[in-house]
């Protein structure tokens, strides 16, 4: 074994010095529009020397004067072969294949981008996807997306919760810039803290991902870039006001200090001082609440030597004050005068990354990740107060190479991540502090196998060491198989392990009357064991040409069996319970998707999902409470063309999504009139939002957020008492506001 390490360490450093070629492949079009075709296979022929073009089709391959016919491919396109004396910049357009000659197959690039090479069954979604939505941060970016279900975490603190495959954020790692961050006492309200105008693009990889970012993703991962200070607009505002007296403001300013450094300061305020009671059960529908997000980035460049770096320095103010209308917290706080909630928290980040190509050797790279966060939360409930310190180190050492030739590509490193939780709570049958530190190191090996053709795979494992945990293997395995034109049948399967942390990824629940309880005493991590699970999932992508446009229709199946679990039981109306799963504990996840180009600039999404999530509680197995079995989504985006020597142009975008009944937890043990019905109704929402494009520079936009106006009638049990037995927020299955509407502009100086 430490020869075969040797072999590959040393092995770039024994490859000869070579020239490379640089170039794009592009979708051809009648304009000859630059339109990037992420995943082509670009080789020399009879050779073993090839690469694929990253997502906006540019690519990197050595040159050497014995190749000199350059391979060209991409599944549903013809294969060309370009003839290659010397280096040179090279850009090409790819002509799709059509049996049909007097049929031409126009498209446009798509706002979110599926591979059909890729391994994991990961796909893209850009910055113009995120702009179909005013999202104003990463919780509210999933409005247009078929695989994210979005929804509120309780009635009071407006907090969205997502979920993948039936399974809650917590299950799924989520990543700035392949650094995790949106977990332990971010977990709640972390996706927040992320600002829309911030990301360049989300990365969304359903099921068992790479190992190389950590053993946590049980669901899946969601990875969000954020925008590049040496690409970004030199001066970029957002400005967006709602009918809900909710403003935001996001200011971008860029500057070039040198040919090699650029810097960017990035600002975001938004506050909600409205007093809304639309259902006049006596509490607001909305919290109040201010926060400034500042953001200094930093970028360093330097391609003849191949290094680029970058420096985040972030700061996250956050206020949130909820609860009765005549709530005063300077003489109402941990009082019975009236209930009341506010939510202080304060976070520092500062991250850093360092990547190296080797110029010579273009497939050899070196690449150094590290972040530290403090996060601290100071928040109350009614009578229940919840305090939380996390401070957080992680590090991540990757090295990349390939073994023999570029169809055999390694990944290896190191990680180390360190936590520390100082938790203190005031509430009944619970101890008042819970204090722990969390250490881990690991190892990590990730082969890559493409054929340049047919089938490409990807098997990882990792080893880490845990001092809470112990030490644990996790693997992890995606191939991709491609049986015709313009196909990809793909399965995974992996394991993932992490500690739960219920009271920071459980808040919800102090907005209620229940008691708490933890009814397992001999773990390490609040006397629980540490969560384990598998995944394993099957899809299968087909492009086809519809009437001369281009389509898609994706089916996936995934299926998470836990070999434990922290079950969260609501069955007690009076209490919530925290136990190790004894029994069986699964999330079935299907999902078809069918995408159309259905005449130029016009695209129509089309999806249906079914969940069957099941758990055995102490009151035997039932249902989830709150999953839909069923879910219909429809997006549809139209955007006019632009007419010769003119900018000016319009965008439309509307987006529906029906749920299926969800079942309630029990509440047959309340008396009559705090009962709700076993299931809720069934809720269709629609969002729709116009754009008026008036030059490169200025746009301005409006919209709706639930237009149709539907809204949950009693979102809050024992609004009348809630300092009685039975108050509870947390029986939200749909909106609470009812509608609303929006408005922004968009400047910016390139």
């Amino acid at each position: 074994m430490k020869n075969f390490i040797y072999i590959i360490l040393m092995l770039p450093l024994l490859m000869s010095s070579q020239e490379k070629i640089n170039g794009m492949i592009m979708e051809a079009n009648d304009k000859n529009e630059h339109i990037g075709l992420g995943g082509a296979n670009v080789y020399w022929l009879n050779t073993n020397i090839g690469t694929v073009t990253n997502l906006d089709g540019k690519f990197i391959i050595p040159y050497s004067k014995e190749n000199t016919k350059l391979i060209i491919s991409y599944v549903g396109f013809k294969t060309d072969t370009l003839t290659i004396r010397q280096p040179k910049l090279v850009h090409h357009w790819l002509n799709p294949v059509d049996n049909l000659d007097a049929v031409t197959v126009t498209s446009r690039k798509q706002a979110t981008a599926k591979s059909y090479l890729q391994a994991t069954n990961t796909f893209t979604v850009s910055s113009d996807e995120l702009l179909k939505a005013a999202c104003c941060n990463l919780s509210e970016s999933f409005e247009t997306n078929p695989s994210i279900d979005v929804n509120f975490a309780d009635a009071v603190t407006g907090t969205r919760q997502i979920k993948m495959l039936g399974l809650t954020s917590p299950y799924i790692l989520i990543a700035t810039e392949n650094i995790p961050t949106v977990r332990g006492a971010s977990q709640a309200f972390g996706l927040s803290f992320i600002p829309g105008t911030w990301v360049e693009s989300i990365q969304i990889t359903k099921g068992a991902g790479s190992v190389v970012n950590g053993y946590e993703s049980i669901a899946g991962q969601i990875n969000a870039e954020l925008v590049k200070p040496s690409t970004d607009n030199k001066l970029y505002v957002n400005l967006y006001g709602a009918s809900s007296e909710r403003l935001e403001l996001n200011t971008h300013i860029n500057t070039k200090l040198s040919d090699k450094w650029d810097t960017g300061l990035y600002v975001h305020g938004n506050t909600h001082h409205g007093v809304h009671d639309v259902n006049n059960d006596g509490f607001l529908d909305m919290p109040q609440y201010d926060q400034i997000n500042v953001m200094n980035r930093w970028q360093y460049t330097n391609p003849e030597k191949g290094f680029v770096s970058f420096i985040n320095l972030k700061f996250l103010n956050d206020k949130k004050q909820t609860g009765q209308l005549d709530f005063d917290p300077e003489t109402d706080k941990l009082t019975t005068n009236a209930w009341g909630s506010e939510i202080d928290t304060r976070r520092y980040e500062v991250s850093a990354k360092l990547g190296y190509v080797n110029p010579e050797i273009p497939w050899q790279s070196v690449g150094i990740q590290t972040a530290f966060s403090s996060h601290k939360q100071e928040s109350y409930f009614g009578l229940k107060q919840y305090d939380i310190l996390h401070n957080s180190l992680y590090s991540n050492i990757i090295y990349n190479s390939i073994i023999s030739d570029s169809r055999h590509k390694i990944k290896t490193g190191l990680s180390y991540t360190y936590d520390h939780y100082d938790e203190s709570l005031e509430t009944p049958n619970l101890l008042p502090d819970y204090e722990r530190t969390e250490r881990s190191i690991g190892a990590f090996f990730e082969y890559n196998y493409d054929s340049l053709d047919k089938l490409n795979l990807t098997a990882g494992v990792r080893i880490d060491n845990h001092n809470l945990l112990g030490t644990f293997v996790t693997p992890r395995l995606n191939v991709r198989y491609t049986p015709w034109e313009k196909s990809a049948l793909r399965a995974s399967v992996g394991r993932g392990k992490r500690s739960a942390n219920i009271f920071a990824e459980n808040q919800s629940m102090f907005s209620t009357s229940r008691n708490i309880n933890i009814l397992n005493t001999t773990g390490k991590v609040y006397g629980l064991d540490p969560e384990i699970a598998w995944n394993y999932g099957v899809s299968y992508l087909q492009g086809f040409n519809l009437f001369g446009r281009k389509a898609d229709v994706t089916i996936d199946y995934y299926k998470t069996d836990f070999t434990n679990q922290v079950v969260v039981d609501y069955e007690n109306p009076q209490e919530v319970n925290f136990y190790n799963l004894d029994g069986k504990s699964y999330a079935n996840s299907f999902q078809t998707e069918f995408n159309y180009n259905a005449f130029e600039h016009f695209d129509l999404r089309l999806a249906y999902k079914y969940y069957k999530v099941k758990t055995q509680y102490n009151s035997g197995e039932l249902e989830k409470p709150l999953t839909p079995k069923h879910r219909l989504f429809a997006n549809a985006s139209y955007e006019t063309h632009v007419r010769e020597n003119t900018t000016g142009h319009w965008k439309f975008d509307a987006t529906f999504n029906w749920l299926g009944k969800q079942r309630f937890s029990s509440m047959e043990s309340n008396p009559v009139v705090y009962q709700l019905p076993k299931y809720t109704p069934t809720v269709g929402t629609l969002n729709v939002q116009i754009t008026k494009v008036f030059s490169p520079k200025f746009e301005v936009y409006l919209g709706g957020e639930n237009v149709t106006n539907v809204r949950q009638g009693n979102p809050v049990l024992g609004a009348d008492n809630p300092f009685g037995a039975n108050f509870d927020t947390t029986y939200v299955y749909g909106p609470i506001f009812g509608s609303m509407y929006y408005a922004g502009l968009r400047y910016k100086i390139k």
